[in-house]
């Protein structure tokens, strides 16, 4: 027998399963984990390579991110930064329908501007960091081959198979049945290929480059439909699917429409992002019975939430959320001399004002409490001494209405100024709900967006932040539940073969912490994309070691050179999580 390549002495180890830390060695070798033993003094005499005594530190399994997009990050970043330095080792690309192959020869453009829209990715860096010389979804996937630190698995995105069969007719028209065909074709080659199953998109909030919808949502139910049974006829696949719901509550065909495409397919279906707020209780109710409608059907629904709160900025001058507030998009959307000029006018703000507060709103009124934005960056003189300060305040000193004093700072910025809104829902109410949730079977935690709209927020400490919450904030959950959600549930979810636990015969993807410090420093902008584009990033605190098949990927918070990171195929690194037999 081989010598172990690692041997992890006396740490407090959380095995994925749910239950209580045991203080064991841990040793790995050929990239598996050799033993967990507790008391055998041979086991823990066996010689190493390299032994770390972890008496103090707790060592997990590696955390898996069920809802990124590093499809485009992976190619110029092969660590997956942040995410690696927040003790992820296992990244589920290609979702919400946007992948960026398969692609036909004249589709680069489109879909580089699609993707910088609809993901927040900068152009820039997807034009000078990416070669863009593949054509099919094996040829990109190959790509990845023996190339990253952590493993990563992708989605086949429903835009991308529609552009490369229909070309411009993907936006606005119907396929033709030979067109369907042709789709089902390229989906088989895409799966077969390692492809972990089909996301699509119906969601009025996606629109490309152009401002149209993008090319799935004009796809009929049957187009849909007939791409989830490809889906089924292979192993270790899944559903992604997002749709005006996930945001305003499903009406009676949306859950109905799900629960058909997890029967077809024969496989569960996830949604991102379920948000919890205590003001909006019938929508949580209403999201949850999607989920139970679909199993009292012999379906599975399984919804996305995040269990902390991220950090999201806010810009008058680029893409965000705040575009979607009724009436707000077409002002937005004007050239900057116009936009300013319609912003500086009194019936104009009123207008904005009054759609903000509209019933249509819907879920974006949560964007839209203007007097608890907290000021950030600015760039004029006039608003000097501004940042870190909430509107409300500077809206009092001045004696003006909160919504005039933000467009007048903003407006002295033209337009630049970075705006943090203070989440709306951290009280303890919505707290308690979040926890039912987390207790659910029909939730899994995530939904970072880890690799997309960089400029505007960074997912990727959610991880950290949830631990350390466990440990030494609101000790919502025991910090067990917490890693077995984070590690063992999402790779039940994705039927990722021998992940998810520290246990003998596993993959040893781990994460070696230290339980008093553990979370993540303070989200800042870093200007290190291709062509020196900006992301929004943030480092880990207390995270000592993570592992990826035994080697080190990532030391005292700080990245390797280390490559040991798998292509996560459909079929071989994942086995079907078939419904139950109907």
């Amino acid at each position: 027998m081989s010598e172990l390549s690692l041997l992890i002495r006396g740490a407090e180890v959380i095995d994925g399963s749910g239950r209580p830390a045991v203080r064991a060695d841990v040793g790995v070798r050929d990239g598996r984990i050799a033993f967990v033993e507790t008391g055998a003094a041979g086991a823990r005499a066996e010689s190493a390579r390299e032994t770390i005594d972890a008496d103090g530190l707790i060592v997990s399994p590696g955390f898996i991110d069920p809802h990124t997009h590093y499809d485009a990050q992976l190619l110029w970043d092969a660590s997956a930064s942040p995410s690696n330095l927040h003790g992820v080792t296992t990244v589920i690309g290609g979702n919400c329908g946007f992948t960026i192959a398969p692609i036909g020869d004249q589709d680069g453009d489109y879909i580089r501007r699609m993707m910088s829209v609809v993901e927040g990715m900068p152009l820039e860096a997807l034009e000078k960091g990416l070669d863009w010389g593949w054509r099919s979804f094996g040829d990109w996937l190959g790509r990845f081959d023996g190339k990253t630190a952590v493993n990563a698995g992708f989605l086949v995105g429903h835009c991308a198979l529609r552009r490369t069969v229909m070309g411009e007719r993907a936006v606005g028209s119907q396929a033709t049945p030979q067109e369907v065909e042709q789709m089902k074709t390229l989906l088989r080659g895409a799966l077969s290929a390692g492809g972990l199953g089909l996301s699509t998109t119906r969601s009025f909030t996606h629109s490309d480059g152009d401002g149209q919808p993008v090319p799935s949502r004009f796809a009929s139910e049957q187009e849909l439909l007939d791409l989830c049974r490809v889906t089924g006829e292979h192993e270790g696949t899944a559903l992604e699917f997002i749709t005006d719901g996930c945001l305003r509550g499903f009406d009676d065909a949306e859950m109905d429409l799900m629960a058909r495409m997890s029967l077809t397919a024969n496989r569960p279906l996830n949604w991102n992002v379920f948000t919890i707020d205590s003001k909006e209780k019938a929508r949580y109710a209403n999201q949850l019975r999607a989920s139970e409608r679909a199993a009292e059907r012999g379906a599975r629904v399984v919804a996305l939430t995040m269990p902390t709160l991220v950090g999201m900025t806010m810009s008058f001058l680029t893409y965000s959320p705040i575009h979607q507030l009724p009436g707000w998009k077409s002002i937005l959307a004007l050239p900057l001399a116009e936009r300013m000029a319609e912003l500086r006018k009194p019936d104009v703000r009123t207008k904005m004002l009054a759609g903000a507060r509209s019933p249509e709103a819907g879920v974006f009124a949560r964007v839209a409490d203007f007097a608890n934005f907290k000021i950030g960056q600015t760039f004029s003189a006039a608003n000097q001494g501004l940042t870190g300060r909430f509107v409300k305040d500077v809206a009092k000193q001045r004696g003006k209405a909160d919504f005039d004093v933000l467009l007048d700072v903003v407006l002295a910025d033209e337009l630049k100024t970075v705006l943090w809104p203070d989440p709306p829902d951290g009280d303890a109410e919505s707290w308690q709900m979040r926890r039912a949730a987390w207790e659910s079977p029909h939730c899994l935690l995530g939904g970072s967006d880890a690799g997309a709209h960089l400029d505007r927020m960074c997912g990727a400490p959610y991880t950290t932040d949830f631990i350390a919450d466990c440990l030494r904030g609101k000790k919502l959950w025991p910090v067990e539940k917490a890693v077995q959600a984070l590690s063992d549930a999402p790779a039940r979810l994705f039927g990722l073969r021998d992940r998810g636990r520290v246990a003998a015969g596993m993959h040893a993807d781990l994460v070696l912490f230290d339980p008093k410090t553990i979370g993540s420093a303070e989200i800042h902008e870093r200007s290190d994309l291709p062509g020196g584009t900006a992301r929004l990033y943030a480092e880990s605190k207390g995270v000592v070691r993570v592992f990826v098949a035994g080697q080190t990927i990532v030391r005292d918070g700080q990245a390797t050179d280390a490559r040991p990171g798998r292509v996560i195929r459909s079929g071989r690194e994942t086995e079907t999580v078939a419904l139950a037999k109907r």
